[in-house]
């Protein structure tokens, strides 16, 4: 893990950003002070309801079986579930236990989670015994002291005496391991405080506006911002808790009107999905007053999309390593809102390389990743994360992103933003996503790529997608050269597209 200068750790106590108070800490305060609340898994597998308080019994029992098997302070519990209730034990009782968590996206396959153990060798592994293509498949974690799964014999886990309380542990040290596969072939282990996680879990929720109402949470909890948005900021508010284990935008569309339920954001693709379905109509629109939108790039084609129907956009800008770097106000001046990621929250300091890569710092800011080298790499001796993104301040000092350093296609020595070229695609009538990459040009080095998700019943060809950026007044140097029509993207567990497969693709097919 990375050094924190001693300044840093002085102020951040000082300003009461960092406490002593660990995520057990948070989680009993908050689930003694609203029990009753409600607790909802929308599934058609695994469908639960119930209280805060039935699965905090169920925290405490499965707490209590781990102690009895010596699992506490300074261990680590994995667990690879879908947004269902036991994936709400699991973290509870890890965090009452002082235990690390380890989320593992329940889509990730046998590479992935056996890597992921591999690196982090847990104490405790919970899965599933199925679900979609999912299979428990025991010999990834033959190793593991101790191993628990869903719809099989994770009840055998729990004790008949509740473990009381929180155990006390030490808040500077690991609370979360949490595994990103985003612009790397395999995932990136994030190390997070309880200083880190709690202080984030107070600035998001702060952060949000108090009329939004009840969310449906579809981001998978295994991923950082669905574990977060799922398990500690309703147990915060005392706010009801309802998941859905997959993303069917028109099984959202019926949540939403049945339940009266809300989707407040996230990656844009959850947010358009919605609209682009043949069953949205002007009664969902009281369901989505806001839209808080970040995760991935954000088009401004969307920001005015959703702006203009009477949604109130907000970007902001964040990443695994470092969750909360800038985000604009939902009562911001609206072009801050739509065109720009947000100025730095409170804490927050952020500056501009000389190649314009985003550096950033603060109280939310992770302790480093479970390899060194890549600590090494990402952070300098004065506490600055290399975020790895390239972006411009206004007078204001809000931020806009203009691109990835690894998004950037040079053609013939011209550097080419991706980011505005996808901008230009998302204009082209049909077009839901547009993604841009480089590929190989034996002539130039590299030229640029489309890939296009198009809606239904839409297509376009190559000259007619050119043919719109000549329209567009794109410099000709910029125009893709290739053209790739697909049903859908390969995303990361925040709804991310993942470039670097896309790149994978053009190598193979050359």
């Amino acid at each position: 893990m990375r050094r924190i200068p001693v300044e840093l750790v002085k102020r951040y106590e000082a300003e009461g950003w960092w406490t002593q108070d660990t995520l057990g800490d948070l989680l009993a305060r908050g689930l003694a002070a609203a029990p009753d609340t409600v607790f909802r898994v929308h599934s058609d597998v695994r469908p639960w309801s119930g209280t805060f308080r039935e699965v905090e019994e169920v925290a405490r029992r499965l707490a209590g079986g781990l102690r009895e098997r010596g699992v506490g302070p300074g261990d680590t519990v994995a667990f690879q579930l879908p947004n269902w209730m036991e994936a709400a034990a699991v973290f509870w009782a890890s965090a009452l236990l002082g235990a690390a968590v380890v989320p593992i996206v329940h889509f990730y396959g046998r590479k992935e989670v056996g890597y992921i153990l591999d690196a982090v060798r847990p104490s405790v592994f919970v899965a599933a015994e199925r679900f979609g293509r999912l299979e428990f498949q025991p010999d990834l974690c033959a190793d593991v002291p101790v191993v628990g799964v869903v719809g099989r014999d994770f009840d055998e886990l729990l004790s008949d005496t509740p473990l009381p309380g929180a155990l006390r542990t030490d808040p500077a040290g690991p609370a979360l391991i949490a595994f990103t596969s985003g612009t790397t072939r395999d995932p990136k282990g994030v190390i997070h405080s309880h200083q880190t996680l709690v202080h984030e879990t107070h600035q998001l929720t702060a952060s949000y506006p108090p009329d939004r109402g009840h969310q449906l949470t579809a981001a998978p909890v295994g991923h950082f911002i669905g574990m977060v948005n799922a398990f500690l900021i309703p147990v915060l508010e005392g706010s009801p808790v309802h998941l859905t284990d997959v993303w069917n935008p028109g099984r959202a569309l019926e949540l939403m009107t049945r339940h009266d339920l809300h989707i407040g954001g996230g990656a844009p693709y959850y947010v358009t999905s919605l609209l682009d379905h043949p069953d949205f109509g002007p009664d969902h629109l009281r369901h989505m007053r806001y839209a808080g939108l970040g995760g991935s790039s954000v088009p401004v084609a969307v920001t005015t999309r959703l702006a203009g129907l009477g949604i109130q956009v907000f970007r902001a800008y964040g990443s695994t390593e470092h969750p909360s770097i800038t985000s604009s106000r939902f009562d911001a001046p609206e072009a801050k809102r739509l065109f720009t990621d947000g100025n730095a929250r409170p804490g927050i300091e952020l500056r501009l390389a000389e190649d314009g890569e985003i550096l950033s710092r603060g109280p939310d800011l992770c302790l480093g990743y479970t390899d060194p080298d890549l600590t090494a790499r990402a952070f300098d001796d004065e506490g600055w994360y290399r975020t790895g993104d390239v972006g411009v301040l206004d007078e204001d000092g809000y931020l806009t992103i203009t691109d990835r350093k690894s998004d950037i296609i040079i053609r013939g020595g011209e550097n080419i933003s991706a980011l505005e070229v996808e901008e230009m695609l998302l204009a082209l009538p049909g077009v839901a996503e547009a993604a841009v990459v480089a590929a190989p040009d034996a002539r130039l080095g590299e030229h640029a790529a489309a890939f296009l998700r198009m809606l239904p019943g839409h297509t376009t060809t190559l000259d007619a997608m050119r043919a719109h950026l000549d329209n567009s007044g794109l410099a000709r140097q910029k125009w893709p050269e290739e053209l790739h029509l697909v049903e859908d993207f390969p995303r990361t567990a925040s709804g991310k597209v993942q470039k670097f497969r896309l790149r994978h693709d053009i190598a193979v097919r050359t």
